[in-house]
């Protein structure tokens, strides 16, 4: 019996069969090019242990002798879970980027996934009866040592993106702050260009099709998506629709537009195509559009452009024109085109004289300029931009110090609109105005300070004005405000702190201006609808020697504890990713969270959390366990 199992397995062929297709699919994945930024370093990770697979496969494919079922079945299992990893790292190198964002847990959890299983495949595995090397079984095993080990996984990319999407998602303030939280998204998610925009909308059309996400989930996708397009100067066409297809062929999808034919920026039919200094063919209106709004890139290629010069392309038209008379296609008319440039000039010159007036010495003629320019400056990107080439950040920022209460109000809400655009973040900080703007934080009125709060959120999205606002001692009112402010109030203020806070420097400032008292309120009063917010906050402070003191001072354990037992799924999470980074650099906190009763909590949600609470509530049970063993 045992000599019919051997010369059943011993089929060459098969053997060579599976062996290829495992180095294939190595090869395969190994040709995939770059992963989406928010997996990238898991992928890596996955990739890397994948090919340490290839020097056992390789020694496989040179046996002469038959091998036995147990080495083709170990082969098999090897096959299963290489198809589920290529799968998993396809998804990760073409899927939409905003739903890898989106739902970056549960992708988490398919890695593991793959790691287990990728685990039990090589338990057992028959190196003495394949001849498999020494060399390549001690490369194995050392494999298999650090699939079980998992290393911790460093958060502060993490939590700036649950930020952002948090800011993003909330449908409680409609101001324009938000979109520096949007404009932060597109950068970090690579969905700033439109190139990067078009396949974007192409991998959410087929998540869509696929039909795996919620109604909500799926149109909070699509919200972003289009508020990422209007960023980047694409027109707001639903971001469902066929980008090659036009809106009036929607009758007739069997007749598709030419991709040459289409405007790269609004992917709608040229009628009047023109060439920019990069080659580069698109449609008049759109193009200046975007050189309007204070761009001097090609939208496509992302050079600089030598000049600003747009040459007609009387070739492309001409065969447009053919195409469309063939296919008896009507393109589309241009009769607003004219009104829509009068309009952008009459807007200019009134941009123009706003500022002029500014500047008057008359406060009545400033303040009505102020209050125009503030209302401009939040309906529109190009606004923004106008303003800022007119001269009228400068002024803006001397009204800050003007004695006139709502003069000051309305200056700093209109710089707050204006720092949306991150070109004016540097000229806003360059005019000296993050001190003045904290001047006002401090004195100015209620809505002052809460637009004071929102402001300083939004420059503080570049490195050096965090800095700057630190310097400025920015900080310590923002933390008065998160203590005696609005609801309003307190969350520009959170938002504000928290960014401001992943400079290691600030956290010590922060720490200093008792930001831990007022988080520990938030914490009491479950009505705010801050817990998350706090706890966010405090797991970057966590991360900081004085911070982990301030915390255990104040007996912030048996609070967190009390999350972990009661709170929402959400509160679970943060709460243990706070425990897990006080307890990674103190034991102590673990003990006295074991004497409030956290074990049992901590294995609940090992069953029954959500996916990142579930990861982080293995982690901490690990480290007690550990701990526990040491002692």
């Amino acid at each position: 019996m045992e000599e019919e199992n051997v010369s059943n397995a011993s089929n060459p062929q098969e053997r060579m069969d599976v062996v290829e297709e495992l180095v294939g699919a190595i090869e395969s994945v190994a040709s995939l090019g770059d992963y989406r930024r928010t997996q990238r370093r898991e992928c890596y990770n996955l990739m890397r242990r994948l090919k340490l697979l290839l020097p056992l496969l390789e020694e496989i494919q040179d046996l002469y002798r038959p091998i036995p079922d147990v080495g083709l079945a170990s082969l098999c299992n090897l096959r299963k879970v290489f198809l589920l990893a290529k799968k998993l790292l396809k998804t990760c190198n073409e899927g939409s980027k905003i739903y890898l964002a989106f739902q970056g847990d549960e992708v988490m959890v398919r890695f593991h996934a793959v790691y287990d299983k990728l685990s039990q495949a090589l338990d057992g595995f028959p190196y003495d009866e394949l001849g498999i090397s020494d060399e390549v079984k001690e490369q194995i095993e050392l494999m298999r040592v650090q699939l079980r080990r998992g290393r911790k996984r460093a958060e502060t990319q993490d939590i700036e993106l649950a930020m952002d999407m948090m800011v993003v998602f909330s449908k409680n303030d409609d101001r324009n702050a938000d979109s520096a939280a949007i404009e932060r998204l597109a950068k970090k998610l690579d969905l700033h260009k439109i190139e990067d925009l078009k396949a974007e909308i192409i991998a959410v059309r087929k998540l869509k099709e696929k039909g795996r996400k919620n109604a909500e989930s799926m149109q909070q996708i699509i919200d972003l998506l289009s508020k990422f397009k209007q960023i980047a100067g694409m027109e707001g066409t639903n971001v469902l629709d066929d980008p090659v297809m036009h809106k009036t062929l929607e009758k007739c999808p069997s007749l598709a537009i030419p991709h040459e034919f289409l405007c790269p920026i609004t992917l709608e039919i040229m009628t009047d195509p023109v060439i920019v200094a990069s080659g580069q063919t698109y449609e008049r209106d759109s193009i200046e559009k975007w050189l309007d709004s204070n761009h001097r890139t090609c939208p496509k290629t992302r050079q600089t452009l030598a000049h600003l010069s747009l040459a007609p392309n009387y070739a492309l038209r001409n065969l447009i024109l053919q195409w469309c008379e063939k296919n008896n296609f009507q393109i589309p008319k241009r009769d607003a085109s004219a009104v829509s440039e009068n309009d952008s000039i009459e807007n200019k010159e009134e941009i123009s004289s706003l500022v002029q007036n500014i500047c008057s010495s008359q406060l009545e003629v400033q303040r009505k300029a102020v209050v125009k320019i503030r209302m401009l400056s939040k309906e529109n990107p190009e606004n923004r931009v106008l303003i800022a080439n007119n001269g009228g950040i400068p002024p803006l920022v001397h009204l800050l110090s003007y004695p006139d209460s709502k003069i000051q109000e309305h200056a700093v809400t209109a710089l707050l609109n204006l720092s949306i655009d991150e070109a004016n973040k540097k000229l806003i900080a360059r005019e000296g105005a993050i001190p003045a703007i904290v001047e006002v934080l401090q004195n100015g009125t209620l809505e002052a300070k809460e637009n004071s709060a929102a402001a300083l959120f939004s420059l503080s999205m570049l490195d050096e004005n965090r800095i700057i606002v630190g310097l400025s001692n920015g900080i310590p009112p923002l933390v008065d405000l998160l203590q005696n402010g609005t609801i309003r109030g307190k969350k520009d203020a959170a938002t504000a702190l928290f960014n401001l806070s992943i400079n290691q420097a600030n956290k010590a400032i922060a720490i200093e201006a008792g930001i831990i008292k007022p988080l520990l309120q938030l914490l009491g009063d479950r009505n705010l609808g801050m817990i998350d917010e706090a706890l966010s906050i405090l797991l970057l402070l966590a991360s900081h020697p004085d911070g982990r003191q301030e915390i255990g001072q104040l007996s912030l354990i048996e609070t967190l504890v009390e999350f972990i037992r009661e709170g929402t799924p959400k509160n679970k999470e943060c709460a243990t990713s706070v425990l897990l980074e006080l307890g990674s650099n103190n034991s102590s906190f673990l003990l006295a969270a074991l004497q409030y009763g956290v074990y049992e909590h901590l294995v609940e949600i090992t069953r029954s959390g959500t996916n990142r609470a579930q990861r982080k509530a293995n982690s901490l049970l690990q480290l007690i366990n550990t701990s526990e063993q040491i002692r």
